[in-house]
């Protein structure tokens, strides 16, 4: 397995109806996490820690240019605020995905003191299926 860059990213993100709109251009940076809670089961015998792993957690925040065209950013989450329903999110990088059933929890726009307008939206995991790279 070679290093590489997160040069050519890809990440499509399902609109409120379902269908997967690559949004990658749109997108100036994102992160994401896939975390394992832990459950402290240290004894008072114990001189270390002593830890349980529990379940699996995926949340992402992707941050990008404001995008009205059809299909591009601002379709994909101008109604996170008035549906309740889950997304996948897939990330791609090197011919690896990571896809997740996600709900989005906010879409917010700023508008900088140089005229940018910018867009900001977390999510986090849904479904009970651990994210796994494929």
């Amino acid at each position: 397995m070679a290093k590489e860059s997160g040069l050519g990213m890809a990440i499509a993100i399902d609109d409120s109806g379902g269908s997967a709109r690559t949004i990658s251009n749109d997108l100036t940076n994102f992160d994401f996490a896939i975390p394992r809670a832990v459950q402290d089961v240290t004894g008072i015998d114990k001189s270390a820690m002593e830890r349980l792993l529990l379940l699996a957690d995926f949340s992402i925040t992707a941050n990008g240019i404001f995008n009205d065209a059809s299909n591009m950013s601002h379709d994909v989450f101008k109604t996170v605020s008035s549906t309740s329903v889950a997304r996948t999110v897939t990330i791609t990088v090197s011919g690896q995905t990571l896809p997740n059933e996600t709900f989005f929890t906010d879409y917010s726009l700023a508008r900088g003191a140089d005229g940018a307008l910018t867009w900001s939206a977390p999510g986090v995991l849904t479904g009970g299926t651990a994210p796994t790279w494929a």
